[in-house]
């Protein structure tokens, strides 16, 4: 069963950044900005035997991009071979497994993407994401998947919305302007309960919860001290931002179908681990049993009225292809 374009606006939320043409081409995002003034971006993007999707996905990414983390899961089907052969040598920085830090030992050309190849440790998505905020050096991460379903082309609003005052992005299919052709009834329904159990414990206004495209400024990542290894990590990731009191945004965008292979999501073990994630962060209790972060000083102040802030920048993801 297939959600298309959603065609009412969502009326409760505000706007604070400016309507962006459909038309604008992403490569205008930095128009005549002198390149060392713009905040760098690192796409994160978690692998795991995606070699036929890679020329999908790699060539759409800007050159804009200050740098792609590909976390590989230790594919077997030649996923980091591939991803070297679709970019230049010279733009390729390899992290060691159990190498903490991740030097750049190259001057980087300017608006050209380095691709930055680490290994997982462990298993799990969010062994990977924190192996990939590890490694990243830009000044903003955003979460990208690796099998065709994120659009690299909807970068502009998210990075926008973070410039207009956000602290984290997430993408929303449930705004107009976005949409998914990859849920079944079944997830979502589980996503609606799940959206709406974070509303009422957390007081916020979200529209969509379990959907990976995320971009947050890189400063604040220790701040929701992430210990989730699976999928769950996206809902603890939106919902202790929420605990912190930072600013959250939903921007439109829209899930395509997986263009090879099949998903690693699972259904009812995942949205089990979603859901004790939601029970837990409301309790106050991290998944390794320890207390989970409160707000500190660093943290963005919440509304007036007590609610975290949420707000939905009117910044319409591009949607035309080329």
């Amino acid at each position: 069963m297939e959600y298309k374009q959603n065609s009412s606006p969502a009326a409760h939320f505000e706007s604070f950044a400016p309507i962006q043409s459909k038309a604008q081409s992403v490569e205008s995002f930095n128009p005549e900005l002198p390149f060392a003034e713009m905040p760098r971006v690192s796409i994160v993007m978690p692998t795991l035997n995606e070699r036929e999707n890679l020329p999908h996905v790699l060539t759409r990414i800007p050159r804009w991009v200050h740098e792609l983390v590909m976390v590989d899961g230790h594919s077997k089907d030649g996923t980091v071979e591939t991803a070297k052969q679709l970019w230049p040598n010279d733009l390729i920085v390899t992290g060691q497994r159990g190498q903490r830090s991740f030097p750049v030992t190259f001057r980087r050309r300017a608006k050209e993407t380095v691709l930055r190849l680490v290994s997982q440790r462990r298993k799990g998505k969010g062994e990977a994401l924190r192996r990939g905020f590890e490694a990243a050096t830009g000044d903003i991460v955003v979460i990208m998947d690796a099998d065709g379903s994120n659009d690299p082309r909807e970068l502009t609003s998210f990075v926008g919305a973070l410039l207009a005052g956000a602290d984290l992005v997430k993408g929303s299919r449930f705004l107009q302007g976005g949409g998914t052709a990859d849920m079944s009834y079944f997830r979502y329904l589980g996503n609606w309960c799940f959206v709406r159990m974070v509303r009422i414990f957390f007081g916020c206004k979200f529209s969509d919860l379990n959907y990976g495209y995320i971009a947050m400024w890189r400063r604040l990542v220790p701040e929701l001290q992430l210990d989730g290894d699976g999928f769950e990590i996206e809902t603890m990731m939106n919902v202790r931002a929420l605990k912190l009191g930072l600013k959250v945004a939903e921007v439109p965008s829209f899930e395509d179908k997986r263009i090879h292979g099949t998903s690693n999501l699972r259904t009812i073990p995942d949205g089990w681990r979603v859901l004790m994630t939601i029970l837990r962060e409301r309790i106050g209790v991290a998944s390794n049993g320890k207390t989970a972060p409160t707000p500190t000083s660093d943290a963005v102040t919440k509304n007036q009225n007590g609610e975290h802030d949420t707000e939905n920048p009117a910044t319409e993801a591009s949607t035309s292809r080329t």
